[in-house]
């Protein structure tokens, strides 16, 4: 039974070097790839020095500007962001930038309030006040949350309140690329499902089960996988003494 893991956090000891070994067995081996990862970003030396390290809470975020949202939180990191939130999104963000070199991942800043509600309070006069000012008491917006909105909205939106309580809906970050491999909960990739039988075992190599993160397929959450592994394992477990009780 081979059961040798992915290639994330590889001092852990999965360092990935089986994919090379099965492929000149002639098995087919989805590259691995991060999964529950960070994103890197094009933040300002500005933003980062004031907010690096902070947590984004509460917000909601989507894969598109009118997609569903998903509410949890994140924390801004000096190359990008990372946290459950984007952990929860990260195989569709991922997916995105193999296949157009981009994504975009639209924030909600204030998921528990109506964006009617957002635009007639902008409307409000600000009585000589900073927007800083007027956005924490106006609108409860956090610091944090008040800077990711000073970094990425236009110019234009601080003159026009419409246009501010939409992007503060529906705030586009672009996103560049996944965290480096060896930085990620976990990996996507490995062995295809087509090499395996129902117990995992490899149909090229009779005898033969792989088993846990190694074979290609992607849990949403560190506990997920977990539990995954844990079943794949006991499966190809049964399957094998089965095997050698035949004979």
């Amino acid at each position: 039974i081979l059961a040798l893991g992915g290639a994330s956090w590889s001092r852990l000891g999965a360092d990935g070097r089986w994919v090379d070994m099965l492929r000149e067995a002639a098995i087919e081996v989805a590259p691995l790839a991060p999964s529950n990862c960070g994103f890197e970003c094009d933040w300002s030396s500005h933003f980062v020095e004031r907010h690096a390290g902070a947590p984004v809470k509460p917000v909601a975020a989507a894969l598109s500007a009118a997609g569903e949202r998903l509410q949890g939180e994140f924390v801004i990191t000096a190359a990008g962001i990372e946290g459950s939130l984007i952990y929860a999104l990260s195989a569709p963000l991922r997916q995105s930038i193999e296949q157009a070199g981009k994504a975009t991942l639209w924030l909600d800043l204030l998921p528990g309030r109506s964006l009617a509600a957002t635009r007639n309070a902008l409307q409000q006069d600000r009585r000589g006040r900073s927007w800083s000012e007027f956005l924490r008491r106006q609108l409860r917006l956090s610091d944090v949350r008040a800077g990711l909105l000073r970094e990425l909205a236009p110019p234009s939106a601080w003159q026009d309140p419409v246009q501010l309580a939409e992007l503060i809906h529906a705030l586009p970050l672009r996103l560049k690329r996944p965290r480096p491999l060896d930085e990620a909960i976990s990996c996507a990739g490995g062995v295809r499902l087509a090499e395996l039988d129902g117990s995992g075992m490899l149909l090229r190599h009779p005898g033969i089960w792989c088993a846990g993160e190694m074979v290609d397929w992607e849990a949403p959450t560190g506990g997920y996988l977990l539990n995954a592994c844990l079943a794949a394992g006991l499966a190809a477990g049964r399957a094998a003494a089965a095997w050698v009780q035949r004979g």
